[in-house]
């Protein structure tokens, strides 16, 4: 706890002074340069700090406007999707959430509930592997090569018995989402809950978060998906152009 307090710290002062160096910035926290400079360090390999002469001296990263534009953009998403989700959770009588990224996990930003939703789960601010929700694969699908092969490479645990953890079936599956539009997730974060999710892209195209629609099994069966994939896939495209994207044949 300390360390991360130490690296809070850092932004702070940073933020305070505009820029600093490693001296400055360790006589500030009271610890030796070489603490401060593997605290610069860690902070400036998430992008989070950067130096952008040779003096030395660091600033703020790009990465803090990551962050705090994920935020605002989140915020903003849920005003725009908001009557979008309760008409789909209407129409399925299903739950229906908006997700986003959030590291290397999905989190859940708004909820509706269906009429006919049986359990009155709160979903929002629970974070899941990206590997085992259908908002996960759906953002893992549209993700940037690099990061997408790191998290293959990485431990894909194992929730419920279908929960896929082999990187050569999810690769596969990757391929289906990037071509059929939709992602589903079947018993694969809950034994009996069913999803679909699809993108929701920003001004430029790029995929910003994901919709999903869930259920219980006996209700969302397999055969059902595919047609509530569509539905989900019309209501995320709808979400998208109040967030600016303008619709092209290739969506």
């Amino acid at each position: 706890m300390q360390s991360v307090d130490r690296a809070i710290t850092v932004l702070e002062i940073l933020a305070q002074h505009g820029e600093a160096g490693v001296t400055e910035i360790a006589a500030e926290l009271g610890v030796h340069k070489s603490t401060a400079f593997r605290l610069v360090g860690a902070l400036e390999r998430r992008g989070l700090v950067e130096q952008p002469g040779l003096r030395g001296k660091y600033q703020l990263g790009f990465g803090i406007i990551r962050l705090a534009g994920t935020m605002a953009a989140g915020l903003d998403l849920t005003q725009q999707s908001r009557r979008v989700c309760e008409d789909l959770a209407s129409d399925l009588g299903e739950t229906v959430n908006i997700a986003i990224p959030s590291g290397d996990m999905v989190v859940n930003i708004d909820q509706v509930r269906g009429a006919s939703a049986v359990v009155s789960q709160n979903w929002i601010g629970r974070q899941n592997p990206l590997h085992s929700t259908s908002t996960g694969k759906v953002l893992l699908a549209h993700m940037r090569p690099t990061d997408q092969r790191r998290i293959l490479r990485g431990r894909l645990e194992r929730l419920t018995p279908d929960t896929i953890t082999d990187p050569d079936v999810l690769r596969a599956e990757i391929e289906e989402i990037l071509e059929r539009g939709y992602a589903t997730a079947v018993e694969e974060l809950e034994v009996g809950l069913n999803a679909v999710a699809a993108p929701i892209r920003g001004l430029t195209g790029e995929v910003i978060a994901a919709l999903s629609a869930s259920g219980p099994s006996y209700r969302m069966d397999r055969d059902k998906l595919d047609t509530i994939g569509e539905t989900v896939t019309k209501a995320a495209m709808e979400i998208s152009i109040r967030m600016g994207h303008m619709e092209s044949p290739g969506d």
